[in-house]
């Protein structure tokens, strides 16, 4: 197959039939070495692709940018296999490049020329390497055919010192990539390689991020990435982030060949619809509509390499992870330096938001002189504002020896009473709500976890407390009124899920009686609430006969044989219930059913004007009524004044 066909940058999305086999098992594995020992040409040699494209790589002869390459083969059960190769450059000029390059692979092809030996860039490569927690690779000593058995004897032996203790420590491969001896060996190592399962977490969101973004004439715009998790289907809608756009996917490849779904561990181009070019770059992040959010502040867990220069408080550093780069200020928690050669917990302020969740790896490199000074794992990427720096801290520890199932626990116990809903756990862990139901499952059979109406989860200790506060509140106050609910969940201070989980319990428990929007202690007596109910029903009786000309209420309580304290009591409780309603300023009171009345016959006089007299006509009632009646449908916004008149709305 030739270059144009088999690169990343060929004539991508042209119509072609979708491929339809077994499943390919796929590996990303990421070149690593020093500048000049033949990564490129290595590469070359096992895939028959020149990943160096650019015109500027060319005239230089070394690799600037990422470049890309497979190579297919099929297992002893006759499944496809395929290795992506992801070529980086050796200089330490474009070490940012580089690791945009390493932050996606699975494994790792470190490169070492005979002629040269262990150099800086192959030191820092594998570091990087380390602390991106790559765990797999192979060594592969280069330019062989260029040096004696003697050269070759000391720089194996020099490699081999150089990864003792590291993961890379094992069989390296000597190999020329111009005559082609020990290539069959490396190959056979490299589909070994890609036998061995991946760890993909099929639970964790869709995550592409972007390396690379190009147009193709006739099609717009092209991205390429290794999709870190979840699939990829055409026509799907996801999210570019930072940016909050929105995009939809026309068409999918991976190296060259159209497909309908894309799996996690896969190199892909995408081509979207939707979004510009110019507006798409290196480090943003496709993911599902309604799911993670970039962000500016996340606690981390870092560790400093050997040898280098302690960091301090407030100190500004590069922070790299996946193809993402930015300036990140450090937090230390406790204030004092960290050391060489040594873990913290630490806070990171970044300057523009990315794309993380917890677990994902980043690279710290110093501003000046450039290096690679650590890395780390992230532990919570939405820390919540406000909290002591001890409590903090504390939380941090407790994640960091926790089970995923303990983690899911504290994190829900942190939100306190509220709790937070599922999509936002899933936005803080960045696992799919599928799989957060699931745990929670187990949570939830152990009396750890409540979760309300399918989607709120609350701490089941704090939901008791917020149960009882509620129930506590009722019975200090001993409102023989009652509490509207509204005031009672203002004085608590918990969200309206929990709120009304709580209410309707206590009400099952009969710890609580509910009246409308009325709340009373469950201990009152029922006697006396049956007695309500007949007084507030006959006061209620009494306005409604009385239409718009309401009584005055000394007037109804005579009838009723109620004392003015009773009466009073009564009036509050149907007013609070707009079973009654207050004429404004007027100690008049009208029932709810008349004024609804009279709002529908104004209305219907749409576009026509009134005056009192007209009013008062209308409705056969004296000033004393018509002129707080029609404030109220001025307030009711059925009538608007105009001078001395009123126009119908």
């Amino acid at each position: 197959m030739t270059r144009k066909a088999r690169s990343e940058h060929c004539n991508a999305f042209v119509a072609a039939p979708i491929h339809m086999s077994m499943p390919t098992q796929s590996i990303v594995i990421g070149t690593a070495g020093h500048i000049d020992h033949g990564k490129t040409a290595l590469v070359r040699a096992l895939t028959g692709v020149d990943t160096d494209r650019l015109p500027e790589e060319k005239r230089r002869g070394i690799t600037i940018d990422l470049g890309f390459a497979s190579l297919d083969a099929v297992a002893a059960d006759n499944s496809p296999l395929r290795i992506s190769f992801v070529d980086v450059p050796g200089h330490k000029l474009f070490i940012r490049n580089m690791l945009a390059g390493a932050g996606c692979i699975d494994a790792v092809l470190l490169v070492v020329s005979a002629e040269e030996g262990i150099k800086p860039q192959t030191e820092e490569h594998l570091s990087i390497c380390s602390l991106l927690g790559i765990r797999r690779g192979l060594t592969a000593i280069t330019k062989v055919d260029s040096v004696d058995a003697a050269r070759l004897e000391s720089v194996r032996s020099e490699i081999s010192a150089f990864l003792r203790g590291t993961f890379l420590d094992g069989s390296v491969f000597p190999v020329s990539a111009r005559t082609g001896a020990g290539l069959d060996d490396l190959r056979r190592e490299l589909l070994s390689l890609a036998l061995q399962p991946v760890a993909y977490n099929r639970d964790h969101l869709t995550r592409l991020p972007i390396d690379r973004a190009f147009v193709m004439k006739g099609f717009g715009t092209i991205v390429t990435g290794t999709l870190l998790s979840g699939s990829i289907r055409i026509g799907d809608t996801l999210m570019l982030e930072p940016g909050r756009r929105a995009v939809r996917v026309r068409g999918l490849q991976t190296h060259g060949r159209p497909e309908e779904v894309v799996h996690s561990g896969s190199r892909v181009a995408l081509n979207l619809a939707g979004i510009d070019v110019s507006e798409v770059s290196r480090g943003q992040t496709l993911v599902p509509p309604e799911t993670l959010r970039a962000v500016s502040i996340v606690d981390v867990e870092a560790i400093l390499l050997p040898g280098v220069r302690s960091l301090k408080h407030r100190s500004q550093v590069h922070f790299h992870a996946f193809t993402a780069d930015t300036l990140a200020t450090i937090s230390l928690y406790d204030y004092t330096p960290v050391e060489a050669d040594t873990c913290r917990l630490m806070r990171l302020k970044l300057h523009s938001p990315q794309i993380l969740v917890p677990g994902d790896r980043f690279v710290l490199r110093q501003c000046s002189p450039a290096g690679t000074i650590g890395g780390g794992i992230v532990i919570d990427a939405h820390p919540l504002p406000n909290l002591k720096k001890r409590k903090c801290l504390a939380w941090l520890e407790a994640m960091l020896d926790a089970s995923l199932e303990q983690q899911l626990f504290l994190r829900v116990a942190r939100r306190g009473t509220n709790g937070l809903t599922v999509g936002g756990l899933a936005a803080e862990t960045g696992l799919t709500q599928e799989a957060l139901l699931r745990f929670i499952g187990c949570q939830s059979s152990q009396n750890q976890i409540e979760c309300i109406n399918g989607d709120r989860l609350v701490e089941r200790e704090f939901l008791e407390s917020a149960i009882e506060n509620i129930a506590a509140r009722l019975q200090a106050g001993a409102n023989p009124l009652g509490l509207r609910r509204a005031e009672l969940r203002s004085q608590t201070g918990l969200c309206k899920e929990v709120f009304d989980f709580a209410i309707e319990k206590l009400a099952r428990e009969q710890k609580l009686r509910l009246n409308g929007e009325l709340i009373y202690p469950g201990n009152s007596e029922s006697k006396t609430a049956a007695h309500d109910q007949l007084e507030l029903a006959a006061v209620a009786a009494a306005y409604n006969a009385a239409g718009l000309a309401a009584p005055q209420a000394a007037e109804v309580a005579a009838k009723l044989n109620l004392s003015e304290a009773e009466m009073r009591r009564l009036m509050t409780l149907l007013l609070r219930d707009r079973v009654l309603i207050k004429m404004g300023a007027y100690a008049l009171y009208i029932h709810q059913g008349p004024l609804a009345r009279l709002k529908a016959q104004i209305s219907e006089l749409h576009g026509q004007t009134l005056d009192v007299a007209s009013f008062k006509q209308i409705t056969g009632l004296s000033r004393k009524y018509t002129i707080p009646l029609l404030e109220y449908l001025d307030r009711e916004r059925v009538t608007r004044k105009v001078g001395e008149r009123r126009i119908v709305l």
